[in-house]
């Protein structure tokens, strides 16, 4: 074989390696595909729907993605992540009540019902909506991609509300609230605690008797703990204490 031959044989070799590699890549990106839409079509439902519907005093309405509980309060409004393979509207109880109590809130539904895939989906309602304050709020792995969400945007945010659920960055001064239930079985003490070192302005309040799945209305949650308390006074204690932190922050003191 001849010098020119060999180099087009090398050349051969390189090309369908390079082919190789690349239907190799193509394989892989569509068995995680398959995978992540298997995964995420198996989700716990909601059992929300009295709470989806529009009352005296909160109009519910759909936006491009998900829902916009719109109370009487026009100064401060809060965008919420919900939980992994949750479905997003399990957590209506709880924006109906903000709402009802001055607080508008964005509800937002994940691509796969996994926030990971749609942490900036809260882009569009900050540039689509004018308040004078801003928080946004996540369960479990929703309230993780919240505060990471957070930690970019620290200017145009005034607080971060994480139920059951912790920072993974610095949120550079934003004020963050964690809350979580006593029974909880599935959040990481040890990862809540790591989390504190992130937030300077830092306030942590234990829900005594409550679960893990009690901030949502989803049915029992695996390897979560038993709730000594309803679903109705998790909420409100809940709705409680976030409307206590926010009027603290928003007066300034």
């Amino acid at each position: 074989m001849g010098v020119l031959g060999a180099k087009l044989d090398s050349s051969s070799k390189k090309a369908n390696w390079i082919e190789q590699l690349v239907n190799l890549a193509a394989e892989l990106c569509i068995l995680f595909a398959v995978v992540i839409i298997w995964y995420g079509s198996d989700y716990y439902h909601a059992d929300t729907e009295q709470y989806l519907q529009s009352t005296d005093t909160v109009q519910v309405t759909e936006i491009s993605d998900g829902l916009f509980f719109d109370g009487s309060g026009t100064d401060t409004a809060l965008i919420f992540y919900p939980g992994a393979k949750v479905e997003y509207t399990a957590y209506a109880p709880i924006m109906m009540e903000l709402a009802e109590n001055g607080v508008d809130c964005f509800l937002l539904e994940m691509p796969y019902n996994m926030a990971i895939f749609g942490m900036n989906r809260a882009d569009e309602i900050l540039s689509a909506y004018s308040y004078e304050s801003w928080y946004v709020s996540g369960h479990s792995l929703g309230g993780a991609m919240a505060a990471s969400y957070a930690a970019g945007r620290t200017k145009e945010l005034d607080g971060v509300v994480l139920l059951a659920a912790y920072a993974t960055e610095s949120l550079d001064g934003l004020p963050a609230l964690a809350i979580y239930g006593s029974e909880d079985g599935v959040l990481s003490m040890e990862k809540l605690e790591t989390g504190r070192q992130y937030a300077e302005d830092y306030t942590e309040i234990c829900i005594d008797g409550g679960n893990h799945a009690g901030f949502g209305c989803y049915g029992a949650q695996d390897g979560d703990g038993t709730a000594s308390i309803t679903q109705e006074e998790q909420w409100a204690q809940t709705v409680e204490t976030i409307l206590d932190w926010m009027n603290e922050r928003n007066s300034g003191t």
